[in-house]
């Protein structure tokens, strides 16, 4: 019989839990492991279980929960619905559940606002999602976890896996946008060995990939089919779309820990593809509560389900799928000789930092402690006390097939895979890897070393900007390379320090193995920071602001934010850190600028104003502008105001800055100068009332219109600084100009050096 709790005394029960919670659980984050999280659901309405029932039978919508407390915190009116495929079942008690916190009002705890809940279906141990996840975050970017404890209208329903999602916060996080195109993979239809989400190139036409992949953004379609289309049938070009050590480590990742409800099994499913600003996708892993042999289908071609025993998950091949079309991606990188030696690699970096060292089973004891209470009064759980205290050397069936005990399947696995011939080749050796200068000036020429034996090629991996793709030269041991004697294994190759950081590796390889230093790259790698001077007074300005903001620039998850400009005023470089931004005389040091914060020579930086967090490429303070009026003030560590501003009401959408930039006094903006110059020194508008230029700002095309159309015209465009960037004869009304690649900024159209009119491009 389904469980069905009449809802009484739901403000009594509020405001007890509000009282008794929300002190203790002030101060924990969301997704900490060592945590389990309580959530709390209050329906009025008795029949709450069947309304969500069919909801999930029909559209999936949500149903509005009077309020869900997350550790004691109350939010009205969220949305709840089931969800899952195999987990759920309408006859269950405990169901996966998605809760969505701002699905009517704007809202979030921690900054989350939807949360995912598993509820353990399928797994003995209680612990395979949480403890995948943790493991995988050493590797590349995936979703944090953890566990909470859920009760509906005070009833405790029992303890769920508590996953990060996917979605556009997410992205925003990791890949510095949120816009871009996004795709989860999974079959829309029923999956079978024949509809896989499994990038194979179908036809040009992209209605015929809507049934296996999900499109998350606005659009995206386009992109989707190009991409199968390489992954398909040009495999040479597939460091062009993708990013490559990325999949290699989830493939790498999906193998070791025999986790097949993803790319790597039958299905191809359970994985996100996000394209970041360097035009690359980037494969996110999703839904890991069947890895560690809790889905045993690997799949064979469209129509085998290829049917898994214990034994057999214990011996995976690390090259399964390596020849089989259905597979395109696994069979296009494991055909290419470096790719398959990265592979191996982060296999055995995989292998041996986590589960031949035991460190899985450590981590395993310490989450199983956790929650050893929480489980025990689960009565809604799928398995025993008992299945969970012994699931990792217990194997348990489960339906149709056995799910094994944890350590029962890894210590087998590891053991085979050391004994095969990928892993029992000996990689290079990788040491001593310098740097010629720790500390190297802007613009200077680094040299990087190592020593390096038993190799055939080293590489070394670096990149200037955290949000660019490594670039990968070759290293040389010649003697002209700053390597010192050629031919005495020491490496050397050069790079520019083009940026105030730099990040590196090293990747060396021979015909049998390959191996990386740091091993866990390019998830991680070597850091440079360059020497540049902590700006002072004078050096940097509050340049420009906006402080209410509703039809402009928007921030990376594409929300329209207050936002603050600074300028510097001179020919170097600046350091930020050491610097605070803050709207309160009495606490000067409210936001600290990060570490490695430059602001380039004669340049702008922005920051958002949203009490947001900063990121490796954007700045957000931790306070917001008050349309109202109030102050900003930009200080030093020793309490030096370096630059101030007060402001009273202001306009939407009209910013205050400085002209000249830097210097001049504050003056009102009806067009704001996001990130660009504020004013043009030195040209004078002279607007003729039988001329217009539209629209203002622009970012494709603008268009000059005259009244007097039976004469020709000469057009001129000049930039801020007075250069002439276009000029062309106009004979009628109407002349449409093409702005799509000019530079953002400031434009001064002059016709027949008699209307000088200023415009704005704003891509």
């Amino acid at each position: 019989m389904r469980f069905r709790s009449f809802f009484l005394n739901y403000r009594f029960l509020l405001l007890f839990v509000i009282t008794c919670y929300s002190n203790v659980f002030s101060q924990t984050t969301f997704y900490d492991l060592n945590t389990i999280q309580k959530i709390e659901i209050f329906f009025s309405i008795p029949d709450w279980d069947y309304r969500m029932d069919t909801a999930k039978y029909g559209a999936e919508g949500y149903l509005i929960a009077d309020s869900v407390l997350v550790n004691g915190v109350a939010f009205d009116s969220a949305g709840v619905k089931y969800k899952g495929n195999s987990s759920y079942d309408s006859t269950q008690i405990k169901n996966p559940l998605h809760i969505e916190l701002d699905n009517v009002l704007n809202q979030s705890y921690q900054g989350v606002s939807d949360i995912k809940l598993g509820n353990g279906y399928a797994d003995p141990s209680m612990i395979r999602e949480v403890l995948s996840y943790d493991i995988l975050q050493n590797y590349m970017h995936c979703p944090r976890a953890n566990f909470a404890q859920v009760y509906i209208n005070g009833t405790y329903i029992g303890l769920y896996s508590n996953a990060e999602n996917i979605g556009k916060d997410f992205v925003s996080t990791h890949f510095n946008s949120s816009s871009n195109t996004f795709f989860k993979c999974n079959p829309i239809t029923v999956p079978t060995p024949l509809t896989k989400s499994n990038l194979r190139y179908i036809n040009t036409d992209s209605s015929s990939y809507f049934n296996y992949y999900e499109l998350k953004s606005d659009t995206g379609w386009n992109d989707l089919v190009k991409l199968c289309d390489t992954v398909t049938n040009f495999s040479s070009s597939l460091g062009n779309v993708l990013d490559m050590d990325r999949v290699i480590w989830m493939l790498a990742f999906n193998n070791v820990l025999v986790n097949l409800d993803s790319y790597t099994g039958v299905f191809c499913q359970n994985y996100y593809l996000y394209k970041d600003n360097t035009a690359h996708f980037n494969p996110i892993v999703w839904d890991l509560n069947m890895a560690l042999g809790g889905f045993p289908y690997v799949g064979s071609g469209a129509s085998s389900m290829g049917s898994l025993t214990v034994a057999n998950m214990q011996q995976l091949p690390a090259t399964i799928h390596s020849t089989d079309v259905y597979w395109p991606l696994i069979k296009n990188t494991l055909s290419n000789p470096m790719y398959k030696r990265m592979y191996i690699a982060h296999i055995r970096t995989i292998m041996n930092e986590m589960f031949a060292s035991g460190a899985y089973q450590t981590l395993a004891t310490q989450i199983q402690a956790t929650i050893d209470t929480a489980v025990q009064s689960d009565s809604h759980k799928f398995f025993s006390y008992s299945q969970f205290q012994n699931a990792m050397s217990t194997d348990n069936v489960v339906g149709t097939y056995t799910v094994p005990g944890i350590s029962n399947l890894m210590s087998a696995r590891i053991s085979y895979l050391q004994g095969t011939a990928d892993f029992t080749a000996t990689p290079p050796a990788i040491s001593n890897i310098l740097a010629s200068n720790s500390s190297p000036a802007l613009n200077s020429t680094v040299t990087i070393t190592a020593q390096v034996t038993g190799s055939s090629a080293v590489y070394l991996g670096y990149r200037t900007d955290l949000n660019a793709k490594f670039v990968r030269v070759n290293m040389f041991d010649d003697g002209t390379h700053n390597d010192g004697a050629a031919g005495d294994n020491v490496f050397g190759a050069d790079f520019i320090m083009s940026s105030a950081q730099a990040q590196y590796y090293i990747y060396a390889e021979n015909s049998t193995a390959g191996i990386f230093s740091p091993e866990r790259a390019e998830h991680e790698f070597y850091n440079l920071v360059s020497s540049v001077q902590t700006a002072g007074p004078g050096q940097v300005a509050i340049n420009e602001f906006l402080a209410i903001n509703q039809t402009g620039q928007t921030n990376e998850t594409g929300n329209y934010e207050d936002w603050i400009e600074l300028y510097n005023t001179t020919s170097n470089p600046l350091e930020l850190f050491g610097l605070y931004l803050t709207d309160e005389l009495s606490n000067l040091t409210k936001y600290a600028f990060p570490i490695n914060t430059i602001i380039q020579p004669n340049d702008h930086l922005i920051i958002w104003a949203d009490d947001g967090t900063s990121t490796a490429s954007y700045l957000h303070s931790n306070f917001k502008l008050s349309g109202n009026g109030e102050k900003i003030i930009l200080s030093n560590s020793s309490g030096t105001i370096i630059d101030s501003v007060s402001f009273g009401p202001q306009t939407a959408d009209v910013s205050v800055g400085r002209c000249p930039d830097g210097t001049g006094p504050f003056a009102t903006l009806i067009s704001p100068s996001f990130d660009m110059q504020n004013c043009a020194v030195g040209i004078e508008e002279n607007e003729l009332g039988n001329v217009q230029v539209y629209p203002n700002p622009a970012n494709s095309f603008i268009t000059i219109f005259r009244s007097l159309d039976n004469e020709k015209a000469n057009i001129e465009v000049l930039n801020a600084t007075g250069t002439l960037v276009y000029t062309a004869q106009m004979q009628g009304s109407f002349m449409k100009l093409d702005v799509s690649n000019w530079a953002n900024g400031i434009y001064f159209v002059r016709i027949n050096n008699l209307s000088v009119q200023k415009i704005v491009v704003n891509r």
